[in-house]
Formats: structure tokens, C-alpha cells, sequence
């Protein structure tokens, strides 16, 4: 029977409309949590079922040099197979064209055998095929991007330094193809045969030189623990080893970091559209008091009403959770798209219990933000169906509110899996609140001292009802401006940043860099630099810090992960007589005329190494060891685009160390043609056009930035819901104030401006709060964080009040439709 009755009691509330709003609230909700959720998992999945692939093998070590041969030799048993590649950055060139054109490639030498695990996609000139070997001696495989780049097609000639070689295919996808900075860059792929024969190794080159192997597991195994006995030693440096387990770490860190920078995303959206459930809940509520007082004269006991109740939500609760993981899925499958080319792999299909998680994040939602309001209606006495009367529920109040908050905070912990972040997450999100409530009350008291000052008397009366419900106006303005911050962040603020760091560069500045130059050219190619202004040429040393202070260091000495690969990669380490442009001393003095054996260090750099003035530092370049002083800290303004280094040396100490050039200069558009001339006339140099990796790293952050903005809107939406549940609050009251205004004199268009007129003052103070929050935070990025000047700017105060007042008479508009055209008589007898 009470199954029966609860049946069809939902059924009549779903008639009625009495559910349609906790739906759509829980939809939301757990549509944004189940987004994040299931973009996670996927590509968790994939890197898992795809770890060998990710690493083209089942064990490899990597290495900024030539792996010594006991590396190799260790390979022993006959069941285990290797393969070799070098990856370093080069210059391309078309030689089919008048004027050759020339691009940066990202240029991989692959052995016979590669890759181990995993294939490569290509595409001929007819099909698409897979392949497990290198390209043919004599033949290169390109992205497509390079031939784009170069007007080129499949069989025309490539130039790579010193060999010509012949486009047979493309490459659709590459299995172990990493996600570093280079890789920006498209990949030109070629037999590790013909690497010797372009001559592009030169010293200087950042070559990364991996043996990959793979065979039977415990083979496997026993060459990863031999392997390991040998890094532990310490005897080699900059080298590491990479097994399936913790392929890719980089991977796997960035896609933890990014899942719980969403979820943290997502988890605002859903503590706001939970905030909208407790709030309708609240109006459900009353609604049901007369009801539940005629079931308890026809009988029905306390626990019967309550668990009548608790089968409706529940089955609320399936029904919203289903359709919120539904548009979940949906939402991540746009996520996906939007992501396009910066996910790489091919994503395994989603798992059901992720889907099981969100079906069960709504219904902890619900149950703790709603059920506490509706266990109330248990407390109706038979009497209220004569005496209208229920007790005030402060304590019941409370209760809720500390539900809602445990039932929060355990889906913090759930969904970003550290208690210590949900704690700090929840105390932030509390603080954040109270500032945007105080901020709120602030303007709320501005506008009631203007109050009187108003011409018109529907202003008064709009300020009479946003000021007679202070503390529902707080929750609304701090809701929707919640939402709008984020967006106007992620739009206006981001523009206004990228603008203002555009004016903070120089128009001359660099744009281009020249590397590789051997000591042998430097004069020519210095005299062909001459024509670009300011392209000063600097020696550039490779090198490894050995020793601080005459004690050996290892990556095991220091606790940060940034300290960690500095000391374990080499150092590009240059020399200078005077002060570079770009620099500042912080600490010290610069080096005296004829000073000896002397560095000067990037205090950022001093910093994470934990290093100061008068520190002897020992450094390894070439097998060749030298100490130095350190006699000065250094400033430098990394943004100039001018080349920088982290160690500068006096020049006494360079004269016997293998080196080579670098330089840095600005390129006119109608002098492009120049420097594709001087790298086709000089292969081994490597060309980086800046500006176009800055453009290219600015194209995926806007991919991301556009994922992030895909859950901002989430929050928007959840904003707006509670603007809309806190007018469905108030629905009944403020009917009953319409009905009698009309009653005194009143019109309907009268009732109708100040009522757009509240709601447009609402939306305005909401996006006050939201622009000067936005405004606040681009400020302090850009003067704090990223050192420019920051400009004043009117846009983002003008877009979040159209944005706010916009939302916010959507909102009214869909919530007090009904209170204009209801007759005044109805209202008042229903009041009476």
C-alpha cells in the first residue's frame, strides 16, 4: 500500500510541476561531476591499456648522450628484443621550389625494429595502412602539418641537413610520441641508417637517445633490477628508466593535475545547484503541509509519511541521476571534441562504474540537501488541517545545513581523492562565500541609502523588495556572480592579460632563434645577422652540476620534483663580460675586470637549488670538470624573448670547453625569405621561429580554456538556479503582495517594471561583483605574477552587468510568469 501511495504521489507532483525543478537541479549537478568523470577515466584507461604502446616497448632508458655500451650489453638474454631512437629538434627544407622554404621539425632516427609494442599508423598515397618497422633507408615519414607548411606532397624530396631524402607516407599516429615542448613542432621520421649522413649532430645538439626493449616479462623484470643497480650507483647521470608501470609519468601527472582542477571546477557548480536543491526542497515542503496532515487524519503514521516521502526522492533521485549522467556522457563527448589533436591516443569506451558513481553522487546530493527539509513534513500534526501552524524547525533548519555539508564534503573527498585538498577546498569555498556575502550586503546598503533619492516609485518599491529579503537577495547576488567571475576570467580578463602582455613587449623584440652555429661559422653567419637588429651572438656550454662545495649532489639531495631534474639534466651555461640587458643584480657584484674561476646565477634557479653567494659549484661538460664561485644573483625578465641563461661565467673559464653559438634577433615579414636562405645555406643550424610556437601554445590553450569554460557555464547554470529556486521560494508571498497592490489602484504594467526593474538591479550588483572580482584577479596576475602593467579596462564591468542582468531576467522571467496574470481575487481568497 505505501509503495502504491508513494507511486502515486509522484506521479502527481510530477503532473503538477512540483518535481520538475529538483530534476533539472540534480541534472545539473551530477551532469558536471559526471563529465569530468568520465573524461578522466577514459584517458586514465587508455594510458593504462596502452601503457606498453605509450612507451613503444615494455622497458626503456633515455638519455641527453650516447648510451655507454654496458648499457646495451646488459641486454643479454636472447629473448628480449631492442630498438634505438634519437629525437632532436632540426630544420626541414623543400628543394622542389625556386625558393625553398624551411620549417622546424621535430626529427626522430628510428632503428629497424622499432616500435617494440604498439604500431605506427601511416598513410601512403592510396590507403592507410599499419606498419611495426622504420621508414625505408632513403625515405622520410611526415605529419601532415609539415606538408601543408611546406606545399609539399607524398614522393616529393625533403631536405634534412646534408641528405635529400623521399616522402613516402604520412603519419597518422605514433604510439610513444610525447607531449614535451618540442613535440609543438611537426615530426619528420627517418631510418637511424641515415642519421650519420645529414650531419645534423653536431656538438651542442639536444639529442634525447633512447634503447627501448621488450620480450618475456620476467626477462623483462630481471634486466629492470640490473639496470637499476646501475642508476643507484650514481655513476650516470641525466639518464632514466621507464618501465609500463610508470610509463609516462608526465602523462599521468598532468592528467591528475587537470582531473582535479576540473572536478574542483565542477564541485562549484554542483555546491551551487545543491544550494537550488535545499532551497526548492525548502518550497516543496510547505507545499505539502496540507497534504500530509489530511494523510495523518486518514491514518497514516509518522513512519509511513516518511517513508511515503523517501520512495518519491528516490525515486527522484534515480530518475535525475540517470538523465545527469546521460548529459554527463554527452558533455564529455563535446569535451573530447573540443580537445581534439592534444589527446593522442585512442580512448578506450567509458566503464559503467563511472556511471554508477554519478547515479550514486545524486543521490547522496539528495538525499543531503533534500531530505532533511522533507523528514519535516513527518513532524505535521492532525491539526494543521484546522490550525495552520508548524514550529519554526531552526534546529531541523541547522540539521540540514550541516547534512548538506558532510554530504559535500565526502563527495570533495570522493571526487578528488585527498582529504586534505577537500578540507582546504571546503574552508576556501566557505571564505570565497563570505567575502562575495559581505560584498553583496555592502552594495545592498549603497542602494537602501539611495532609496529615497529614486524619482520613480516603482524604483522604490524594486530597492523596498530586494532590501525586505536581505538575506535571500545575498544568496542570489552571490550565486549568479559566482558563475559570472569564472566566465568573465576565462573571456574578458584572459584578453585583457594577453593584450597587456602583448604592449609589455618591445615591437622590436625577438622572434626568432638561431642555434647550432659551430665556432667555425660564427663569423660568417654573424656578418649575415648584421642586417637584423640586435642579434648579439652568445656561446652556449653544455654541462652538469656535479658538486656544491665539494660535495657530490644527486636528484636524491633535494625533495622538489623542479630541483630534482635540474640537477639530474645539463645545463646550458654561457659567458659574458658585461651585465645582459634582460638582467638584473639582486645580490653580489658583476665581474670585476680580469676576475677568474667566478658565475653568476638566476636567484630562481639559486632558490630551488638552495644555493648562495661565495657557493662552489663543480660542473661536468665533456668529460672535463671545473669549479666556479658564485659572485652574483641575477633577475632575469624571461619575457624579453632575448636569449637568457641560468649560469653566466667569466670568460676565462669557456676558452677550452667545447661550445657552441647562440643567437636571438627580430625578423620583419619581408625578411622571412632571408632566413630560410641562411638555414638552407647552413643545415646543421636550427631556426625556432618564437612567435609561431607562441601561437601555438596559445591554440592549445585555448582548447583547454574552452573545456574549462564548458564547466564554468555549469556553475553559470547553477547560479541561475538558485536565482530561480529563491523566486519559487517567495512565489507565494509575493503573489499574494501583487493581488493586493492591484487591489489598491495598482496596474499590471506597473507591478511588471518593478518587478524587471528588482531583477535588473539583481543581475546588475551581481555583475558589479563578478567584474570587480575578475578585474581584481587579472590585476594581480599580471603585476604579481607575471610582472607588467596592468591597463584599467571598462569592458569586463560592462559585459558582467549585460551578462548578470540578462541571466537574471531569464531566470525571473521563467519564475514569475505566473503571478501577473493570476486574478487578484483568487490570490486573496487563497490567502484568507
Amino acid at each position: 500500500m505505501i509503495v502504491s501511495l508513494a507511486g502515486r504521489m509522484t506521479l502527481r507532483d510530477w503532473r503538477a510541476g512540483e518535481l520538475n525543478f529538483l530534476l533539472i537541479a540534480l541534472m545539473i549537478a551530477v551532469a558536471s561531476l559526471a563529465s569530468v568523470g568520465f573524461l578522466s577515466d577514459r584517458m586514465r584507461a587508455g594510458l593504462e591499456q596502452n601503457a606498453h604502446q605509450l612507451l613503444a616497448s615494455d622497458l626503456l632508458v633515455s638519455a641527453d648522450q650516447p648510451l655507454a655500451p654496458e648499457w646495451k650489453e646488459k641486454v643479454a638474454s636472447g629473448s628480449l628484443q631492442t630498438a634505438e631512437t634519437a629525437v632532436f629538434p632540426s630544420m626541414a627544407f623543400s628543394t622542389d621550389q625556386a625558393q625553398p622554404a624551411a620549417r622546424l621539425v621535430s626529427l626522430k632516427a628510428v632503428s629497424a625494429s622499432y616500435p617494440l609494442r604498439g604500431s605506427l599508423k601511416i598513410r601512403d598515397e592510396k590507403k592507410q595502412l599499419q606498419t611495426a618497422g622504420a621508414p625505408p633507408a632513403g625515405s622520410v615519414w611526415v605529419d601532415q602539418s609539415l606538408l601543408y607548411a611546406l606545399n609539399l606532397q607524398i614522393g616529393q624530396p625533403l631536405r634534412l641537413g646534408e641528405q635529400t631524402l623521399r616522402i613516402s607516407a604520412v603519419i597518422e599516429n605514433e604510439p610513444d610520441r610525447g607531449a614535451g615542448f618540442m613535440n609543438f613542432a611537426p615530426r619528420a621520421m627517418i631510418a637511424i641508417s641515415d642519421l650519420a649522413a645529414t650531419g645534423l649532430i653536431q656538438d651542442g645538439s639536444r639529442v634525447t637517445y633512447r634503447l627501448l626493449v621488450a620480450g618475456d616479462q620476467k626477462a623483462v623484470a630481471n634486466l629492470q633490477q640490473q639496470w637499476q643497480v646501475m642508476l643507484d650507483k650514481g655513476k650516470y647521470r641525466g639518464i632514466r628508466m621507464e618501465s609500463w608501470e610508470n610509463g609516462r609519468p608526465e602523462m599521468r601527472t598532468t592528467l591528475d593535475r587537470a582531473e582535479q582542477f576540473l572536478s574542483l571546477v565542477s564541485l562549484l557548480a554542483s555546491l551551487l545547484a545543491a544550494l537550488a536543491i535545499a532551497m526548492a526542497a525548502n518550497r516543496y515542503m510547505q507545499r505539502h503541509l496540507d497534504a500530509v496532515a489530511m494523510l495523518r487524519c486518514l491514518g497514516l503514521t509518522q513512519t509511513q509519511a516518511t517513508t511515503v516521502f523517501a520512495l518519491e526522492f528516490l525515486a527522484l533521485a534515480i530518475a535525475g541521476s540517470v538523465a545527469g549522467v546521460a548529459l554527463g556522457y554527452a558533455g564529455h563527448l563535446v569535451l573530447i571534441r573540443w580537445l581534439g589533436d592534444l589527446l593522442t591516443t585512442d580512448l578506450p569506451p567509458a566503464s559503467t562504474l563511472t556511471a554508477l558513481k554519478g547515479l550514486l553522487t545524486g543521490v547522496v546530493l539528495l538525499a543531503g540537501f533534500a531530505m532533511p527539509q522533507v523528514l519535516r513534513l513527518r513532524k505535521v500534526p492532525h491539526t494543521h488541517v484546522i490550525r495552520r501552524q508548524l514550529d519554526s524547525g531552526k534546529q531541523w533548519l541547522w540539521g540540514a545545513y550541516a547534512t548538506g555539508l558532510l554530504a559535500m564534503l565526502g563527495l570533495m573527498v570522493w571526487h578528488t581523492g585527498q582529504i586534505k585538498m577537500s578540507l582546504l577546498l571546503a574552508a576556501g569555498f566557505v571564505v570565497a562565500g563570505g567575502i562575495f556575502a559581505l560584498a553583496a550586503r555592502l552594495l545592498l546598503v549603497a542602494l537602501g541609502l539611495l532609496r529615497h533619492r529614486l524619482p520613480f516609485q516603482s524604483w522604490r518599491f524594486a530597492v523596498n523588495n530586494l532590501l525586505r529579503r536581505r538575506m535571500v537577495t545575498v544568496v542570489q547576488m552571490v550565486s549568479l556572480s559566482l558563475g559570472l567571475t569564472a566566465l568573465l576570467l576565462l573571456t574578458v580578463v584572459r584578453q585583457d592579460l594577453l593584450a597587456a602582455w602583448r604592449q609589455a613587449s618591445p615591437p622590436d623584440a625577438p622572434n626568432h632563434f638561431v642555434l647550432n652555429v659551430q665556432p667555425e661559422q660564427k663569423s660568417e653567419i654573424a656578418g649575415r645577422l648584421a642586417e637584423f637588429q640586435q642579434a648579439p651572438m652568445y656561446p652556449m656550454i653544455r654541462g652538469r652540476l656535479t658538486a656544491v662545495n665539494g660535495k657530490t649532489v644527486s636528484v636524491d639531495d633535494y625533495a622538489a620534483d623542479q630541483a630534482k631534474r635540474l640537477v639530474d639534466r645539463e645545463f646550458n651555461l654561457s659567458t659574458s663580460n658585461t651585465l645582459p640587458a634582460a638582467n638584473q643584480l639582486t645580490a653580489g657584484n658583476w665581474f670585476a675586470q680580469g676576475e677568474k674561476s667566478s658565475a653568476s646565477l638566476e636567484e630562481g634557479l639559486a632558490k630551488t637549488l638552495g644555493l648562495k653567494l661565495n657557493d662552489k659549484l663543480q660542473f661536468d661538460v665533456a668529460g672535463e670538470k671545473f669549479e666556479v664561485k658564485i659572485t652574483s644573483l641575477r633577475k632575469v625578465d624571461w619575457a624579453s624573448m632575448r636569449v637568457n641563461f641560468f649560469v653566466l661565467l667569466t670568460p676565462d673559464v669557456a676558452e677550452s670547453l667545447p661550445q657552441s653559438w647562440i643567437s636571438a634577433f627580430h625578423v620583419k615579414p619581408e625578411q622571412m625569405q632571408r632566413v630560410s636562405q641562411l638555414s638552407s645555406d647552413f643545415p646543421n643550424l636550427t631556426v625556432v621561429d618564437s612567435g609561431a610556437m607562441v601561437r601555438r601554445v596559445q591554440d592549445v590553450l585555448n582548447q583547454v580554456i574552452a573545456a574549462v569554460e564548458f564547466f564554468f557555464l555549469f556553475a553559470l547554470l547553477s547560479g541561475m538556479l538558485v536565482l530561480y529556486a529563491a523566486l519559487a521560494g517567495s512565489l507565494d508571498v509575493r503573489q499574494q503582495e501583487s493581488a493586493l497592490l492591484r487591489a489598491l489602484g495598482a496596474t499590471k504594467k506597473q507591478l511588471q517594471r518593478a518587478q524587471w526593474l528588482e531583477f535588473s538591479l539583481l543581475g546588475m550588483m551581481a555583475g558589479i561583483l563578478a567584474a570587480l572580482t575578475a578585474s581584481a584577479i587579472g590585476w594581480m596576475l599580471a603585476t604579481v605574477f607575471f610582472e607588467f602593467e596592468w591597463h584599467f579596462s571598462l569592458l569586463p564591468w560592462a559585459v558582467g552587468m549585460l551578462a548578470g542582468v540578462s541571466c537574471s531576467l531569464l531566470a525571473a522571467g521563467l519564475g514569475l510568469q505566473r503571478i501577473l496574470t493570476r486574478p487578484p481575487v483568487a490570490s486573496l481568497r487563497e490567502a484568507s
